[in-house]
């Protein structure tokens, strides 16, 4: 039921996918009203004190993060699988079905290798990725992202790579292109232009100027705001962290949501979500 609801809120209109990081991030942006969230790794990663990325989290942690954030909501869940674990096609497969049976709604695969030298997958390969992916969701209704990095790995042409890619990708199966990092204009018009019919999801992580209203009239479907939130909270805490080792001071703890507020408003969860 949660894949159909999330496959009908790609069909029209624009909706934010923001990113919670653990159940209770999950419980309040649910309670806020969203319709749908996505995962991010980052912000997972961070409050295990690991770096982002598959060398700092293991697989079989990810999974369990994936399968405790779909439990903890009564809402489709979005998986940032980051490269699947995996460089060859039939691996990426396995790890596609492992993650779907995490209870998620929907899960992204992304095309950067994590090498410096080399950071994209070959075109060829990371198409035969996507495909792999795209066959191995087949039977589940669950949602397939494809993800083109050319803009976050610093590729000499990023946009005119990127749409190469996310037109190559819809070909292999996938339901929803994503390329992280543009925030002209022009860059996001011109990339739901070239893969449509299919919709596009755009990263929204630092106040570029664009308002989710400016996305949904360049024709963008889907926003998400990556591990944003996560350092929104980060931020405050560090802040306030260094306020008091540094000059003994409780400045950073003014305007503090109260105790009472955030106790009341998980009153109504009893139980931890479930693994």
């Amino acid at each position: 039921m949660r894949r159909a609801e999330f496959r009908r809120l790609h069909e029209s209109g624009c909706f934010v996918i923001p990113n919670p990081w653990d159940a209770g991030s999950a419980r309040y942006l649910r309670g806020l009203g969203f319709k749908a969230l996505a995962t991010t790794s980052a912000g997972f990663a961070f409050s295990r004190g690991l770096p982002d990325g598959e060398s700092g989290v293991s697989l079989d942690a990810m999974l369990a993060h994936f399968a405790d954030i779909a439990a903890s909501v009564d809402l489709p869940v979005n998986a940032d699988f980051m490269g699947a674990y995996a460089v060859e096609p039939e691996a990426v497969a396995h790890n596609v079905r492992l993650c779907a049976a995490t209870g998620i709604a929907g899960l992204s695969v992304e095309d950067s290798t994590g090498d410096r030298e080399h950071p994209l997958f070959d075109f060829s390969l990371a198409v035969e990725r996507i495909r792999a992916a795209h066959e191995a969701l087949c039977d589940s209704g669950a949602l397939l992202v494809a993800r083109a990095e050319c803009f976050l790995v610093g590729h000499a042409e990023p946009l005119r790579e990127s749409i190469r890619r996310l037109q190559a990708y819809a070909e292999a199966g996938a339901d929803v292109l994503y390329a992280p990092g543009p925030t002209k204009r022009e860059d996001i018009r011109a990339i739901v232009g070239a893969v449509a019919p299919k919709p596009v999801n755009v990263l929204l992580a630092s106040n570029a100027g664009l308002t989710v209203a400016d996305l949904e009239e360049l024709g963008v479907r889907r926003v998400s705001v990556g591990g944003a939130l996560a350092r929104v909270a980060w931020t405050g805490f560090i802040r306030a962290a260094k306020d008091l080792a540094g000059h003994g001071s409780a400045s950073g703890f003014e305007g503090l949501v109260p105790h009472g507020e955030l106790n009341g408003f998980f009153v109504g969860y009893k139980e931890e979500p479930r693994r």
